[in-house]
């Protein structure tokens, strides 16, 4: 078969369209045909050398894919070959077939276009299970969502708007927050323009004070004393990337003072199964949030469909921060 494989670390020019090893799937898992894979920054982290699989991973980049499935590994009874699925992976997905737990597939709902569901399972975990099981966000609620342009942040807004939450984003563009605004963010920041800690502390709280209830942050340490300063009383911040570095200092006193809570999740890094393992979250997932996707009521925020072979376009295109929803590679027709 044929796979993007790196040539190094560095720019998209190490990644190459090559011809590699078929995987085989193991016990419990199926072998999927791969249709379609979607693109995330954690992709642009490991092709630069900073963010590497685990151990028991393909070295594949790719963290979701769609596809059909073509083989049944041992002991695996709930699903058939040809079933149209999506899945989390591990690594792997930039290739024309993946070896993938089939506790890590969902169905592709009916109706829904088979390339863009490629763009789902990443986001929907990953909102899912910060916003949802560590969060418990709630009815009522205010929830400032960091990025609200990128996949996460699109699929986000969704999400916290069926739950009944306020939203507030930051993006880097009017342009972009207006287009948030359609997806249901009320509360649009810029933040070239706009200090978002004083944006909080003109929002009353529920439960007095004011501030967010909870903060979906994907840049770690740049934001770190700013979103504690952000939060409402017993407000909740949950870290899920550094793009704005790895270490930042953390005002305890203030913390103290909002009875807040500073959380740290990675996705990827979970265990297969049990507690809080990838299996468990996307059980969650096809429970809770699936039949929102089924209703057309969360939908995948597509920017652009590339070939494969355009994958290193793919990766300019989040370098540059252009773009709005997901970025999905296109593997076959």
């Amino acid at each position: 078969m044929r796979a993007i494989e790196l040539d190094g670390f560095g720019g998209p020019e190490v990644m190459e369209w090559t011809v590699t090893v078929d995987p085989e799937p193991g016990p419990g898992e199926v072998l999927v045909e791969v249709v379609a894979a979607g693109v995330n920054r954690a992709d642009v982290l490991q092709r630069r050398g900073f963010y590497h699989p685990p151990a028991d991973a393909s070295s594949v980049l790719g963290l979701e894919c769609s596809g059909t499935i073509a083989q049944l590994g041992e002991g695996v009874r709930d699903w058939r070959v040809g079933d149209r699925v999506c899945a989390l992976l591990s690594g792997g997905g930039y290739a024309e077939r993946v070896a993938v737990p089939a506790t890590q597939l969902l169905p592709v709902p009916d109706g829904l276009d088979l390339v863009a569901a490629a763009g789902l399972p990443e986001v929907a975990a990953t909102v899912w299970s910060n916003l949802v099981l560590t969060a418990g966000l709630r009815a009522g609620q205010l929830v400032l969502i960091h990025g609200g342009g990128g996949g996460i942040g699109t699929h986000a807004i969704q999400v916290a708007r069926r739950l009944g939450a306020r939203v507030a984003v930051t993006a880097g563009s009017d342009e972009k927050l207006a287009r948030c605004a359609e997806l249901g963010a009320e509360l649009l920041i810029n933040y070239r323009t706009q200090n978002f800690v004083a944006e909080m502390a003109a929002q009353p709280a529920p439960g007095g004070g004011a501030g967010a209830d909870v903060i979906l942050d994907n840049m770690g340490a740049a934001y770190l004393r700013r979103n504690v300063e952000a939060l409402a009383p017993y407000g909740q911040l949950v870290v899920i990337g550094m793009q704005g570095g790895v270490t930042g200092e953390l005002d305890l006193g203030v913390l103290l003072r909002k009875w807040g809570t500073v959380q740290a999740t990675n996705l990827r890094g979970r265990p297969r199964v049990g507690v809080g393992s990838k299996a468990e979250v996307v059980a969650a997932v096809r429970a809770e949030l699936w039949p929102l996707v089924a209703a057309g009521e969360v939908v995948p925020v597509i920017h652009a469909e590339l070939p494969i072979t355009e994958a290193a376009r793919a990766h300019e295109m989040l370098d540059e921060s252009s773009t709005f929803g997901k970025v999905v590679l296109r593997v076959r027709e």
